[in-house]
Order: structure tokens, then C-alpha cells, then sequence
């Protein structure tokens, strides 16, 4: 029977904010560059990373395949969501220096200082890379464009965003003890700050699995599975959730996400594992129990089946996410 949205079981649930609470995010590394003009150098592609810049002092452009040149300035922040590679430059169409070709100082195991260029104006930039630990997260970075810009002196909330650029930028300077836990922690902040901003503005956050989210029913029904993906799971039970009758929901749930929603469920639960497989150290067997499979054979034979090899081979290979990307 569909559910009244007056019913005072109604728990408001708000999906998007729960897919922002799902980038947990690890960082890879960051480094402060001093740079003199010219100068030109190419950051390699980083699978499953989110490369991010901003200018201290002085310029810079930021070229990535497939977007529009950019002209960075201080304040500004870059965003390179899908890990690809890209080039900076102090001026258009330099020869650009592979990065990791060219010597740097090693601060600590994750942080860096670069100096380089031919001792013209100086820029000072800080960058870093992040990766992403949840699979909620590889649905909304594929999501993302290839490039996002924000101007953090132009945005609603450019006081906090800059006293957070300058306590970032002092702490890169200084490197005091606990300085790379905050500079990692306030980077998390202005990632999400960003990717809020684009979801604002942009037509495309409108569409496909965001378009889903942002439904108040499919939204609140895949914010559930995201909360509990071991939970016996149906048809029913989900258009229960979104207080919509069957063919209802089954019929909105395709026509949002891009595919039935049981497969989604079974896909989703794949995800899952191999988020535990490769960060948790769990074994198959209990992988299977915290996803409600009665065998570990049952739950071997849906990984398989849906991520194309088995979950022990997975394990081993330590292979990087095959997650579906945007519907």
C-alpha cells in the first residue's frame, strides 16, 4: 500500500548532504612550489585521485585534455576531479617538464616543496592529491566535469574560504608538527565546498544518478541502501521506503538511475565489497555475513558475475574500482 507523505514515519532524510558525507577522502601527497618565470611542468595521470590547485602569489594557467585553458590567480582553486593528467604554466604553450622527472624536496611522506623555473616574477602555488575511499564517492566524481574553477574571492562564503587558504598556506610554509593533518583536513573542507558549487550551478548535477538523489523518493530510498546494503533488500520494501506503490517506483528508479533497481541494489553491494577487500582486510567469508549472503560461494558467484573476476583474484590483484560511472 503506498504510504501518505504526511505519515509521521516520514524520517527527512537529505541524500545529497549523505553523498557529501561519503567522500571520505585520504590524502596522497601535497606540495608547495616556488616557481619563477618561465616556467612549465606536467602532473601525470593518478587513477582514482582528485588533483586540486591554488595560487598563493602571482599566476598561472592550468591546461587539462578536453577543457577550456584557464588563467589561475591568488585565490583562485582548481579542481581536477577524475585524476587525469594535466599541464601549469606561467604562459600558454610552454614545453612542458614531466613533474616527477624534476628534483624536489622531500618534507615528510606526503608533503613536498618544489622550486623551479628561469628566475622571472614568482608564483607560489600549493597542490595536492587526494583519493577517495568510498564508493558512493567514484559515483559523483565520474559525475563531475573535467575541470572546476572556483573563485574564492567571488564566492558567498569567501571569508572562511580564504582564512582557510591562509592557514593552509601557513602551515605549508612553516611545517610545523601537525601541520600536514590540518592542510589535509582543510583541503577535504574546500573540496566539498567546490563540488557544493558546482551542484548549484551547473544543468548536469540535475541529471542521471545526482538527477536520482535529488528526487525526493528515489533519493531517499538510495540513501537507505547506501546507510544498510545488507539489509534484505526488495522491490517492495524499497517503494515501501519511498512511500510509492511498486510500478511506481520501479518505473522512476530506471528512468532516474539508468537501470532496474535490483540490479542497482546487487551492483551497489559489489562496490561495497570491493571498498572492504581492498581497505578492511576482510576476508571473502566475512564480506559475504556483513552483506547478508547465506554462503560465501553465493556472495563469490554475484561478485563474479558482476565485477568479472572473483572476489579472492580481486583481493589478490589489489585492482583498482570498476565502478559503473554516471547513468
Amino acid at each position: 500500500m503506498k504510504v501518505s507523505h504526511d505519515d509521521s514515519s516520514w524520517t527527512p532524510i537529505d541524500p545529497l548532504g549523505e553523498a557529501l558525507y561519503f567522500l571520505r577522502m585520504s590524502g596522497v601527497f601535497y606540495c608547495r612550489s616556488e616557481l619563477t618565470a618561465p616556467w612549465a611542468f606536467a602532473l601525470p595521470a593518478m587513477q582514482d585521485c582528485l588533483m586540486f590547485h591554488t595560487v598563493l602569489s602571482g599566476h598561472c594557467w592550468l591546461e587539462v585534455a578536453g577543457a577550456e585553458r584557464c588563467l589561475l590567480q591568488p585565490g583562485d582553486l582548481a579542481f581536477v576531479p577524475h585524476g587525469a593528467g594535466h599541464t601549469l604554466t606561467s604562459e600558454p604553450h610552454l614545453p612542458a617538464a614531466p613533474y616527477f622527472d624534476l628534483p624536489r624536496e622531500q618534507v615528510s611522506e606526503r608533503c613536498e616543496i618544489f622550486r623551479y623555473g628561469g628566475g622571472g616574477a614568482p608564483t607560489q602555488l600549493l597542490c595536492w592529491a587526494v583519493r577517495f575511499d568510498h564508493p558512493a564517492a567514484h559515483h559523483l566524481i565520474d559525475i563531475l566535469p573535467k575541470l572546476i574553477r572556483v573563485d574564492a574571492w567571488s564566492a558567498q562564503q569567501r571569508d572562511w574560504m580564504q582564512s582557510a587558504l591562509s592557514l593552509m598556506a601557513a602551515e605549508a610554509r612553516e611545517l610545523r608538527p601537525g601541520g600536514e593533518t590540518i592542510v589535509t583536513r582543510l583541503a577535504d573542507i574546500l573540496v566539498i565546498q567546490a563540488i557544493r558549487s558546482w551542484l548549484a550551478q551547473d544543468a548536469a548535477a540535475q541529471r542521471g544518478w545526482l538527477g536520482a538523489l535529488q528526487d525526493r523518493q528515489i533519493g531517499r530510498a538510495l540513501t537507505l541502501l547506501y546507510r544498510d546494503p545488507a539489509r534484505p533488500w526488495t522491490l517492495a520494501s524499497l517503494a515501501a521506503e519511498a512511500a510509492m506503490s511498486r510500478s511506481a517506483f520501479a518505473a522512476r528508479f530506471t528512468e532516474l538511475v539508468g537501470e532496474p533497481a535490483m540490479h542497482y541494489v546487487a551492483r551497489w553491494r559489489m562496490l561495497v565489497a570491493q571498498t572492504w577487500l581492498q581497505e578492511d582486510g576482510a576476508t571473502v567469508g566475512e564480506i559475504a555475513s556483513r552483506l547478508g549472503y547465506q554462503s560465501e560461494a553465493a556472495f563469490s558467484r554475484a561478485f563474479k558475475r558482476i565485477i568479472g573476476i572473483s572476489p579472492g583474484a580481486y583481493s589478490r590483484n589489489r585492482l583498482p574500482s570498476l565502478s559503473k560511472g554516471s547513468s
